[in-house]
């Protein structure tokens, strides 16, 4: 049930992108993974929400790599830690996750929701 609801949850926030209510943000790091992936029907489903994304970190910075790795030693993952990095460099108040690890690490620079979460306290 957990995941069906984050399913709902996720296609309600992309809809909301879509129609201009949301924005989101594209990173290097998304390029970096989606062109990793060996699925080619998931690559071409994800490439083209770079093309409706308020911003883009195209490029890796030292200000970046400095955040990422202090979120790194707090025991978040190097991928997760970059997208963070990115989401915090582009100013955006919240970061969807899933993963309990993130939920439950406090990052003061931003607030990590899950898909879930963000529609309950966003749509009251």
């Amino acid at each position: 049930m957990k995941i069906h609801l984050e399913t709902q949850a996720k296609l309600y926030i992309q809809a909301k992108i879509k129609e201009g209510i949301y924005c989101l943000v594209w990173s290097y790091i998304l390029n970096y993974e989606n062109s990793r992936n060996p699925y080619e029907e998931k690559r071409q489903a994800i490439s083209p929400w770079r093309n409706i994304t308020s911003e883009c970190i195209s490029n890796e910075s030292e200000e970046i790599l400095y955040f990422a790795e202090s979120l790194s030693k707090k025991g978040i993952k190097t991928y997760d830690a970059l997208h963070i990095a990115c989401a915090v460099l582009a100013g955006c108040e919240f970061y969807l996750a899933t993963d309990k690890k993130l939920l439950n690490t406090p990052i003061k620079e931003i607030q990590i929701l899950s898909p879930i979460t963000f529609v309950n306290e966003l749509e009251e």
